[in-house]
């Protein structure tokens, strides 16, 4: 196991963002913080084996396929990380103390073990800031051409949480606004064959991560989307999940309350586990 946790030159050439441009529905713009498990070659394997980034503390199983497969069924623009949780996490602020998680679901992660800050914001300016000036990028240019962007980020959560089996097989995460989110909870209800969850498996109050961000703080209409990670662990899954999104969200985007910008400001949230 290779672990260099102090590389002064990255020498990745790897993007810190993978994007699927829109078409179609340019308005609604689909976001992947933890789409991949991909750790940058200077920084080896972090000091963990090959089986940890199989799990839920590298990356959000399935959601890259749900994300991309969206994206190509509605014509919307997708924004997907390139890089694990484990290195940093772009769902959360940059002064987090979960930033870069030195302990992740019982797995000690040396790499992680060292890092001042001096590292920290190394990893910050060559991944975490790179993704979010991607989103950002878009959204200011839907803005600019007059259009109101809509906001789903696309996660993926653990069956079992130690000893409680979550019953949910989608949640919807929302703090402040929830024009999105309300509709789309309805609309999920509606299906009539799965467990969803409003603001389950975690509290959608938390300060500083993605939809906090781009959403809450900017006013535009935005939820987070937790699909159970069994659900998606294989191709047919993922094509499941996405045609049911791809026929659910394009009606909510007619909605009138999702064509203006609100005014919500920031405030502190709940600081929980994705």
């Amino acid at each position: 196991m290779r672990c260099d946790p102090f590389p002064l030159d990255t020498k990745d050439e790897t993007p810190a963002f993978e994007v699927i441009e829109g078409k179609a529905l340019r308005r609604l713009v689909l976001t992947c913080d933890h789409a991949s498990n991909r750790v940058p070659p200077p920084y080896g394997d972090l000091g963990l084996g090959a089986a940890s980034f199989e799990r839920h503390i590298a990356y959000d199983i399935g959601m890259r396929g749900v994300t991309a497969m969206l994206a190509e069924r509605l014509g919307a623009t997708a924004v997907m990380s390139t890089f694990s949780r484990l290195l940093i996490d772009p769902n959360r602020g940059e002064d987090d103390p979960t930033l870069v998680m030195r302990l992740s679901d019982g797995d000690l992660v040396p790499g992680n073990a060292r890092v001042d800050r001096a590292e920290v914001e190394r990893r910050v300016a060559r991944y975490h800031r790179p993704y979010h000036a991607a989103i950002t990028e878009r959204l200011d240019a839907l803005l600019a051409k007059g259009e109101t962007p809509v906001l789903l980020a696309m996660h993926s959560f653990t069956p079992r949480w130690k000893t409680f089996a979550r019953p949910w097989h989608v949640g919807l995460l929302w703090d402040l606004d929830d024009r999105l989110a309300r509709p789309l909870l309805e609309a999920l209800r509606a299906e009539g064959d799965i467990e969803v969850g409003d603001n389950e498996p975690y509290d959608g109050a938390l300060i500083g991560d993605g939809m906090n961000r781009h959403g809450t703080n900017r006013g535009l209409p935005h939820a987070l989307v937790e699909i159970r990670q069994d659900l998606v662990a294989d191709a047919a899954g993922q094509a499941a999940w996405a045609e049911r999104f791809a026929r659910l969200v394009p009606p909510i985007l007619e909605l009138p309350e999702t064509r203006r910008v609100a005014h919500y400001g920031s405030r502190a949230g709940a600081r929980r586990p994705r």
